[in-house]
């Protein structure tokens, strides 16, 4: 217990899901948490559960897809807390499964603004925090999706290899700083993203070419299986690992 303590984090997409599994679960190991997200609703649902329990989370109404929202969260953490230990990019959402042939520029721009982009920024700003104290940690989630090609569709698959490009980057060339850098690619998992899927874009190559294959999951994941995974990379269990990228997914990928 306690392993998170006197550090600040930040997480992203932090009111429902992984996002919200994390930040309660950094918060109970002993961190102080800036919860962002862009639903209020979510964001007091997730602000009263925290009182209750008596955990230090303040939550921040935030757009990944603002760089201004992206700063301010980033700006708000050091002026309440004084620094930033801990960034989590969690914040993403779906596309609907559409093929190259069938994908539009709206939502190919709109999944990469916030999955792409909105972790790019958050991770920049971060560094202006953290190589100046030579210590730092970033914990991207990524996604199966991000490592095969056959779990979503282009724009989220494409946003999600990108996501561990960017990660594997980051974490070699800033290995000799103390800053750390890895990713969690998660399996199926119950969250709210679905949400982000408009089912009736999905063609009949889609369910040939995708859906065949979901029947080898093993199972549905639960969202703090995930954040236990975070919880070990934002720790000093981890101390060693550094641009990688952890599957946590039940054994689907292992076919």
């Amino acid at each position: 217990m306690n392993s998170l303590h006197h550090k600040i984090a930040i997480v992203t997409g932090a009111a429902s899901g992984i996002g919200k599994a994390i930040a309660l679960l950094f918060a109970r190991e002993g961190s102080k948490v800036i919860a962002a997200d862009r639903n209020a609703e979510r964001l007091d649902i997730l602000r009263k559960e925290a009182l209750e329990e008596g955990l230090v989370i303040d939550t921040l109404l935030t757009d990944m897809s603002s760089e201004d929202d992206i700063e301010h969260m980033v700006n708000t953490a050091v002026e309440k807390h004084g620094t930033l230990d801990i960034l989590v990019n969690n914040a993403g959402i779906m596309d609907s499964f559409e093929p190259v042939a069938e994908l539009s520029n709206t939502v190919w721009e709109k999944v990469m603004r916030i999955n792409v982009e909105g972790v790019f920024k958050s991770m920049r700003a971060a560094m202006r925090i953290y190589l100046p104290k030579n210590e730092g940690i970033i914990i991207n989630i990524a996604s199966v999706g991000g490592l095969q090609g056959a779990r979503a569709g282009a724009a989220y698959t494409a946003s999600k290899f990108a996501v561990v490009g960017l990660t594997r980057n980051t974490g070699y060339l800033y290995a000799k700083t103390g800053i750390r850098c890895n990713a969690i690619a998660p399996g199926a998992v119950q969250t709210n993203i679905g949400e982000t899927i408009d089912y009736s874009k999905m063609t009949p190559l889609v369910n040939d070419r995708i859906m065949s294959g979901m029947v080898l999951n093993p199972r549905t994941g639960d969202s703090l299986e995930i954040a236990k995974a975070a919880l070990f990379l934002a720790s000093d269990a981890s101390s060693f690992v550094n641009g990688q990228v952890l599957v946590v997914d039940g054994g689907w990928t292992a076919y």
